[in-house]
């Protein structure tokens, strides 16, 4: 599948970089491809989130539109808030 990137997701790279945070799109691209926590309880939208360290999660929300998954937005989170959750 193709990874198409929204004008707001784009933005969201620079936005987190003044707030000193660090999310490159390799992370985002691969939190879509390999989960480790998939929320679906927003459909159609998709929230995909994995855990770059121990303290923080990356979340990003997405949809799929014929072969394209079109990243909407994603943001840092912490484990503590997001942790383990899953909603089929």
């Amino acid at each position: 599948m193709t990874i198409v990137f929204t004008k707001h997701a784009r933005a969201k790279f620079a936005v987190l970089r003044r707030h000193g945070v660090r999310i490159t799109m390799e992370m985002v691209i691969r939190a879509v491809e390999q989960p480790g926590v998939m929320d679906r309880s927003r459909a159609p939208l998709r929230i995909a989130q994995t855990t770059p360290d121990a303290a923080h999660v990356l979340r990003v929300v997405y949809r799929t539109a014929g072969t394209k998954r079109i990243i909407i937005t994603f943001y840092p989170g912490r484990t503590a808030q997001y942790g383990g959750q899953c909603a089929a």
